[in-house]
């Protein structure tokens, strides 16, 4: 009798479940932005303040009554990461600003979005005073803005020019702007024409660049050039970013040329052109802009 517990099959041991294989980590794609950016850039994570909900301007509404663009065309320059508040790019279309305190850029342009804010260009007529009034009744530079002052605008006239001298001078009513225009730190150029006594010799320009000594200090010009040479009397082009008193005409009479006429064509930016004198007019939106960059604001 045969015994089949001997012939049993040995039970096979259970496999273990093999590891599953390591998964690869995903690395996020780099999204490469071919938008035109702004100049200055700023890469701030803290969350952007928004004005309380319903209160501020709409960016792009801003920027079209600013004369930027159209509401259309604001919302493209948005999106392609050309518009800047408060130093960081914006992308983000319909956020609100207060434009009161908001300062905006488009490519690095400061746009001046404040309505209240005013920014003139006067020819200043030979023979005024470069007063807003006058106790003996002579003609001042107030009478030409006379107006607009009686309507309510706080003007400054930014620099002064002498009675004798004509040309551009400007008018604002941003203190912190006239304050900088005129700070010598910032070193706004000045360009005016002036008609000299006598026949200028060539080494005069090399001079003017070296320096000269007055009585308050040294000054040297930035550009000097001879525009004529006729009956005597030397028409010359002169550049510099000082703002002392009657500068120009101290520095032609220390080098034995004094000046005649004197007219002030450029401040920055700015240029005075063929506007006529007695005049004013209203400054572009982007001499606007270049004029606060020009002094960092």
């Amino acid at each position: 009798m045969n015994d089949r517990s001997n012939d049993a099959v040995p039970r096979k041991k259970p496999s273990r479940p093999k590891p599953p294989k390591p998964q690869k980590k995903q690395v996020p794609s780099t999204t490469i932005s071919n938008a035109k950016p702004a100049k200055h850039q700023h890469t701030d994570s803290s969350p952007r303040k928004h004005v309380p909900v319903g209160e501020g301007v709409r960016l792009q509404k801003v920027l079209a009554q600013a004369g930027v663009a159209s509401r259309r065309a604001a919302e493209e320059l948005i999106a392609d990461g050309r518009v800047e508040v408060d130093g960081r790019i914006v992308t983000e279309q319909g956020i609100r600003i207060d434009p009161n305190i908001a300062v905006v850029r488009v490519d690095g342009t400061r746009v001046v979005v404040k309505e209240e804010l005013v920014h003139l260009a006067m020819n200043k007529p030979r023979g005024w005073q470069c007063t807003m009034s006058d106790d003996l009744g002579r003609p001042c530079v107030g009478d030409i803005v006379s107006e607009r002052v009686q309507a309510g605008q706080r003007l400054f006239h930014v620099g002064r020019l002498d009675a004798d001298t004509e040309g551009l001078l400007l008018f604002t009513n941003d203190g912190d702007l006239a304050h900088r225009l005129m700070h010598p730190s910032f070193e706004v150029s000045k360009t005016y024409l002036a008609t000299l006594s006598g026949t200028i010799p060539r080494t005069l320009g090399k001079q003017l660049r070296e320096g000269v000594t007055l009585d308050d200090g040294p000054v040297k010009v930035d550009g000097f050039q001879l525009l004529d040479i006729s009956d005597g009397k030397s028409l010359v082009k002169v550049t510099l970013h000082e703002g002392r008193k009657h500068i120009v005409r101290r520095l032609f009479d220390k080098v034995g040329f004094p000046v005649g006429r004197l007219v002030r064509t450029d401040v920055g930016n700015i240029v005075l052109g063929d506007q006529r004198p007695g005049t004013l007019r209203v400054l572009g939106r982007g001499e606007i802009g270049k004029l606060y960059e020009s002094v960092g604001l």
